[in-house]
C-alpha cells in the first residue's frame, strides 16, 4: 500500500521579507486545512449491533436437553468499516512566488479557498484518500473488528465453560433422580443347625415407587436445567455486552490518538509560522511563545492519549481472553447518529425477553413442582421380594413371597412441605427483583443514551459546524490585519479541543446502545454460581423417611 501521510509543507530558506511573509501567511491557511478536513472524517454510524454467535461446543447438553432449548433472544447485526483521511505529500517551492509579487493576490481568502487553490505548473492540495486502515500504526498491518473481538471473547472467556460444564451437571442429575432402584438378589438358608429340616432359598426383591415419585422428581430437576440453559444464553449475551463496551472505549481512544497526531503536525507548522512572522518583523515573540505553549500542550496529550489506549486495549484484550495480544489497529466506527427510543416499550420488551428473568422465571416453576413432590412423599414405597427354594423336612420345593411398606405415622414429610412452599414465595420475589434490577439497569443504560445522543447531534450539527466557522473568520480575520495571531491559536484550540469532546460523545453513545442491545447484562468475568442443583431427591424417593 502506498505510504501516506499528512500533507507536510517544505519550506526554504534564503527568501526575501516579502515573500516570508507570504509564505507563512500559506502556510497557517494550510496547516489549517489539513487539520480541519482529517477532524471531520470521523466514524459513520453504527446502525445496529452483530448477531450472538455460539462459539462453545455444547453438543453434549444439546442432546441431553433436547426437549429444553430456551428461545434465543434477537439481536441484529452490524458491519463497522473505519475510514480515516490522508493527504500526499506536496511540493510548494514554486508557491513561495521566487520574488513575482504578482501571486500575492492568489492567497486564498479562507479554508474552503485553499482547497480549490491552483498554480500553474505546481502541485496542488492532494483529493482526500480514503484509506481502510488508520494512519497511525498500532503495531500489525491488519485490523481487528468488534465481530472477531466477540468471537474471541465467546470461544475463550472462561465463564462459559463454566456454564457448559453446570448445565451438563443439572442434565446428569436430572437423570439420576427419575432412575429406578436396582432389584436385589440373594440366597436365605434356614435351620442348618437341625439335621434333616434345612431349607435354602433363592430371592429376588424390588422397590416399588408409587405416587409417580419418580417423574416428579425429574420435572423438578428438568427446571434446574432449563434455568442453566437461560443462565448459560445470559452469559453469552455478557460476554458480548462487555467486548462492545470495551470495544468502544478504545476505539475512541484510537480516534484520539489519530486527532491529536494531525493536530500535532499543525501545532508545530504554527511554531514554525510564528518563528518566520517574528523573523520578518510581523509578528512578536509573544506568538512564538503562545505557539509553543499550544505544542507543549498538544505533545502532552498526545503521550497520554497513547497511554490510555494502551490500557483500554490491555482491557479489551483481558475480556476477550487473549490478554497477550499485541496492540493493533481497530476496524470500527464510532456511532454518529441513533433513532430516539420509545422507552416504555423497550422496558416492556427487554425485561420478557431477557435471558435472566427467563432463568427466574424457570426457577419458580422448579419451585413449584418441589412443592407437588414433597406433598407425595408420605405415600410409602412398596418393598416386595419372592423367593424359591427347598425344604429338606418334606422333601418338597417352597415359595416364600413378600411385601411391606413404612407407615407415615410420625414422619409426614412436613418440614420438606414448609421448606419448599418458603422456597416457592422466596423464588418469585427474586422474579420481581430481577425485574426491578432490569429495569433500573436499564434506566441507567437510557440516561446514557439519550444524552450521548443529544451530545452528539449538537456537536454534529451546531458546535462543530460553529467551531469551524470561527476557525475560518479568525484566519480571514487575521489576514486581513483585524486581529492578531493568537486570537487563531485560540480558534484552533478550540475547535480540537470541540472534535476531542465529540469523541467522547460518540463512544458513549455507542456504548450505551451496546448495553442496551445486549439486554443490560455485564459482568462477564464475575464469578459464576453453580445452581445445577443436586440428586438429593433420589436419596429422599428411596428411603422413605
Amino acid at each position: 500500500m502506498t505510504n501516506t501521510r499528512p500533507f507536510c509543507i517544505k519550506t526554504t530558506r534564503g527568501r526575501t521579507i516579502s515573500a516570508t511573509a507570504k509564505r507563512a501567511r500559506r502556510l497557517l491557511l494550510l496547516s489549517a486545512l489539513g487539520f480541519t478536513t482529517g477532524c471531520q472524517t470521523l466514524g459513520q454510524h453504527v446502525a445496529s449491533t452483530p448477531s450472538l454467535r455460539q462459539a462453545t461446543d455444547v453438543t453434549a447438553v444439546a442432546v441431553a436437553t433436547s426437549e429444553l432449548q430456551p428461545p434465543v433472544p434477537h439481536s441484529p447485526s452490524q458491519k463497522p468499516r473505519v475510514q480515516t483521511v490522508a493527504y500526499t505529500e506536496i511540493d510548494t517551492e514554486s508557491m513561495d512566488g521566487e520574488g513575482d509579487d504578482s501571486n500575492e493576490d492568489d492567497t486564498p481568502m479562507s479554508l474552503r479557498d485553499a482547497m480549490s487553490l491552483e498554480d500553474s505548473g505546481t502541485a496542488t492540495v492532494a483529493e482526500p484518500i480514503f484509506l481502510d486502515s488508520p494512519v497511525v500504526d498500532f503495531g500489525q498491518s491488519t485490523g481487528m473488528t468488534l465481530e472477531q473481538f466477540e468471537s474471541l471473547a465467546l470461544q475463550n472467556n472462561p465463564t462459559i465453560a463454566e456454564l457448559v460444564a453446570t448445565t451438563q451437571k443439572a442434565a446428569g442429575y436430572r437423570t439420576q433422580v427419575s432412575l429406578r432402584a436396582n432389584p436385589s438378589i440373594g440366597y436365605q438358608a434356614n435351620q442348618l443347625a437341625d439335621q434333616g429340616t434345612d431349607q435354602h432359598t433363592f430371592f429376588i426383591s424390588q422397590t416399588i415407587v408409587t405416587a409417580n415419585k419418580l417423574a416428579l422428581n425429574r420435572s423438578v430437576l428438568n427446571e434446574s436445567m432449563r434455568a442453566q440453559l437461560f443462565y448459560l444464553e445470559a452469559q453469552k449475551y455478557r460476554v458480548a455486552t462487555d467486548i462492545r463496551v470495551k470495544f468502544y472505549d478504545a476505539l475512541a481512544a484510537q480516534r484520539r490518538v489519530q486527532l491529536i497526531q494531525e493536530f500535532q503536525l499543525v501545532s508545530d507548522q504554527g511554531l514554525e509560522f510564528a518563528e518566520l512572522r517574528k523573523r520578518a518583523e510581523e509578528g512578536s515573540q509573544l506568538d512564538v511563545v503562545q505557539a509553543k505553549v499550544l505544542k507543549n500542550e498538544i505533545d502532552l496529550q498526545l503521550r497520554q492519549a497513547k497511554v490510555r489506549f494502551n490500557a483500554a486495549w490491555r482491557e479489551l484484550v483481558a475480556f476477550a481472553g487473549t490478554p497477550q495480544m499485541a496492540p493493533t489497529d481497530l476496524q470500527g466506527e464510532l456511532p454518529r447518529n441513533e433513532v430516539p427510543m420509545d422507552w416504555n416499550s423497550v422496558a416492556a420488551n427487554i425485561v420478557v425477553a431477557n435471558p435472566e428473568y427467563q432463568a427466574a422465571q424457570s426457577r419458580v416453576t422448579r419451585a413449584r413442582a418441589l412443592i407437588c413432590r414433597h406433598e407425595v412423599q408420605p405415600i410409602p414405597n412398596l418393598d416386595v421380594s419372592l423367593g424359591s427354594g427347598y425344604d429338606n423336612a418334606t422333601d418338597n420345593g417352597l415359595i416364600n413371597f413378600q411385601i411391606g411398606a413404612p407407615i407415615p405415622v410420625f414422619n409426614k414429610n412436613q418440614g420438606n412441605i414448609s421448606a419448599a412452599r418458603a422456597e416457592y414465595v422466596r423464588a418469585s420475589r427474586e422474579v420481581e427483583r430481577i425485574e426491578n434490577a432490569i429495569k433500573a439497569r436499564l434506566a441507567t443504560a437510557a440516561g446514557d443514551f439519550d444524552a450521548s445522543l443529544a451530545a452528539v447531534d449538537q456537536y454534529a450539527n451546531d458546535i462543530l459546524p460553529n467551531a469551524q466557522e470561527g476557525l475560518d473568520l479568525s484566519e480571514i480575520a487575521y489576514k486581513a490585519g483585524e486581529t492578531n495571531y493568537v486570537q487563531v491559536l485560540i480558534a484552533q484550540r478550540t475547535y480540537f479541543e470541540t472534535n476531542l469532546q465529540y469523541i467522547a460523545a460518540q463512544a458513549l453513545l455507542g456504548q450505551a446502545r451496546a448495553r442496551i442491545d445486549g439486554y443490560v447484562l455485564t459482568g462477564s468475568l464475575d464469578p459464576v454460581v453453580d445452581n445445577s442443583g443436586d440428586d438429593s431427591l433420589r436419596g429422599l424417593t428411596f428411603s422413605q423417611q
